[in-house]
């Protein structure tokens, strides 16, 4: 199914839903390739070990690739090094997207640095994540995201290939994401990774499985879920930042 994207009335969720059925049957790669032909205003959410996969299949289908990351001035020594692995090894440029100043300095005065582990990470994710991305997204047509159905079964695993995101987008406005990599599994991502010799969050090497901010993220152990290691001290159903959910 053709779509034109410029045309905001041709983005409706039929055409959406029609369009996700045959992008699910493509393999990553294909998905992205698509994503990246259909919009000039795009970008790349990087973070994690799934964003690389990403980064992998896409520096050479598009030059410059774009990518953003989101510096929330809480992640582990290990991430920011990371960050520049990734930045070094494809030769690419990483936008870095910082919380507000003058809001960030407000909360910590008001509430100090660990008000989340008695009030709940939202207001904090809020500031430090929901808002910087909201603002880049305010200037992208679409986003591409690692985001995976396995990753938390209580709030993804109905993660299409291709959606409006209900969450980021503003009045007439339809934002689109791809989650081209919906449909794989852990295991599937990390064969690509050691198949293609990407670079990797250190930290995966101590336990570590889904990595967020340094307070709010801890190693799992066997048999637990990725996403047990999140905001540990919350209620299961509440392991989402607001990124990828409508508040």
């Amino acid at each position: 199914m053709t779509i034109d994207f410029k045309d905001p009335s041709h983005i409706t969720q039929e055409a959406i839903a029609q369009l996700n059925q045959e992008l699910a049957e493509k393999s990553p790669r294909q998905i992205l390739k698509f994503a990246l032909s259909q919009f000039d205003s795009i970008g790349i959410s990087f973070s994690g070990s799934e964003d690389v996969c990403l980064i992998e299949m896409g520096h050479k289908l598009r030059s410059p690739l774009p990518v953003f990351s989101l510096d929330t001035g809480r992640l582990h020594p290990e991430t920011y090094q990371f960050i520049e692995r990734v930045r070094e090894h494809y030769g690419i440029d990483i936008e870095i997207l910082s919380p507000d100043a003058q809001q960030l300095q407000d909360f910590v005065k008001k509430k100090g640095l660990f008000s989340f582990y008695q009030d709940g990470h939202k207001e904090c994710c809020g500031i430090r994540k929901v808002a910087p991305l909201r603002n880049k997204l305010s200037g992208l047509s679409a986003w591409i995201t690692g985001q995976r159905k396995d990753q938390s079964p209580s709030t993804r695993s109905e993660v299409p290939v291709i959606e409006i995101d209900e969450a980021n987008s503003q009045g007439d406005r339809k934002l689109i994401k791809f989650n081209p990599l919906a449909n794989w599994s852990s295991k599937e991502v990390w064969d690509y990774i050691r198949l293609s010799e990407a670079p990797y969050n250190a930290l995966h090497e101590k336990g570590f499985v889904s990595i967020g901010c340094e307070p709010c993220t801890r190693p799992v152990l066997p048999n637990q879920h990725e996403r047990e290691g999140r905001w540990w001290w919350e209620e299961e159903t509440q392991k989402e930042c607001g990124l990828h959910v409508k508040e």
